[in-house]
């Protein structure tokens, strides 16, 4: 399996939802909600309409690790939820969010996902790796980035130890090292 990381520039993530934005509301939406909520891919798959629907928490039994799960949608997916859905003909509550085109109430899959998030990425002249964990993890790195404790994500990811969520969102020693380098007080 190919190693994927946070997206660790503020412009290629402009970049990313301007192009997803102007492909599909739904890809939109699902990278949006994706780099802002840190859900696996599996579960943000299987959000359906009435979990987001006009809410500000959501709650959630996550598939890997069976437990329970609450996230806040902030602004920035709100309006992304309610642009999404004002483009669609017509849903019902029961569908899943990110639908399947192919007919009948299915989600997309986590390959269809990935390709969304891969072609964007190319198009947008990002040469890492992504991936759909990409999500996850860029939410992690930018939580990390504005000062969000490391032991706080540690309990979002349900990790071991802080090392293990420092390596998982891409913390490298070059960041430790800007720090000494950027301080000079």
């Amino acid at each position: 399996m190919i190693e994927v990381n946070a997206i660790k520039s503020k412009k290629d993530i402009d970049k990313m939802k301007k192009i997803l934005k102007t492909n599909s509301m739904r890809d939109y939406l699902l990278f949006v909600m994706g780099i802002n909520v840190g859900l696996r891919i599996s579960d943000l798959l299987s959000l359906k309409i009435y979990d987001v629907l006009g809410k500000d928490e959501v709650s959630i039994v996550e598939g890997k690790t069976n437990k329970h799960r609450t996230f806040t949608i902030n602004n920035t997916v709100s309006k992304a939820v309610n642009e999404y859905l004002s483009s669609l003909n017509n849903y019902e509550v029961t569908d899943y969010l990110f639908k399947s085109r192919k007919g009948g109430n299915k989600a997309i899959s986590r390959v269809q996902a990935w390709q969304v998030l891969s072609d964007s990425a190319k198009l947008v002249g990002i040469k890492e790796a992504i991936g759909t964990h990409t999500l996850r993890k860029t939410f992690g790195y930018w939580s990390y980035k504005q000062g969000i404790d490391i032991t706080l994500l540690q309990r979002i990811f349900n990790h071991s130890t802080p090392a293990v969520t420092l390596r998982y969102i891409g913390i490298t020693k070059e960041d430790i090292t800007n720090v000494y380098n950027n301080l000079n007080l």
